[in-house]
């Protein structure tokens, strides 16, 4: 026999109902992240706050973009670099990410009048943490993969000397290099370069 305080389609009175998380527009999203006063990635139609970075995340951060700036500025090529400050936009995806660092190759590109989502990164470094490797190691580099200028992506541990680059040699074929020594150097195929990991982990204690 079914009570007549609940309906026979509901089994019990422990069922809850779910509700679907909000979705948001790109524009929503740039106009609430113009407004916030920290860092939120545009996934899936949700704004996803980043978490906190800590101090060694940080330096690595800065010492790697300083490096590459310094590293490129004699290129017969220009290359431009970009700090964490810099959203990629995901067009096939309608995703916006922050990357710890990246370099485009002659001029920018980006995907609106404001200049606030660029599109065109050849080289995206990922500062690695506890709470986001997983995803910078998997669904993160499948997100840059959409974009067809990506062909370098490194990932750097912040608790130990290790960092790994990932070359992409044709369309599908990706070649991985680690690099664990103080004393050796980063290589960096897409700009042609090669960065010391000394400096990388300069002022980074383990």
């Amino acid at each position: 026999m079914v009570s007549e305080a609940f309906p026979a389609t509901i089994s019990s009175p422990m069922v809850s109902f779910l509700r679907e998380p909000k979705r948001y527009t790109l524009e929503e999203y740039l106009q609430r992240e113009e407004k916030s006063q920290n860092k939120h990635e545009f996934i899936d139609g949700q704004i996803i706050r980043k978490p906190m970075a800590k101090g060694p995340h940080n330096i690595i951060s800065v010492n790697i973009t300083t490096a590459l700036s310094n590293a490129v500025e004699n290129l017969p090529l220009n290359y431009v670099i970009f700090s964490s400050d810099q959203k990629v936009y995901l067009p096939s995806l309608d995703e916006s990410v922050y990357p710890d660092a990246l370099a485009i190759c002659e001029r920018p590109i980006y995907w609106d009048k404001d200049k606030l989502l660029l599109i065109n990164p050849i080289l995206v470094v990922e500062v690695l943490s506890k709470s986001t490797q997983s995803y910078d190691r998997g669904g993160k580099f499948d997100k840059y993969k959409t974009l067809p200028t990506f062909k370098e992506y490194v990932l750097i541990r912040q608790d130990k000397c290790y960092a790994e680059v990932w070359f992409r040699e044709k369309p599908g074929l990706w070649h991985e290099t680690i690099v664990t020594d103080l004393e050796s150097q980063l290589p960096l195929q897409s700009i042609g370069v090669s960065l010391s990991m000394e400096r990388l982990y300069r002022n980074v204690g383990f």
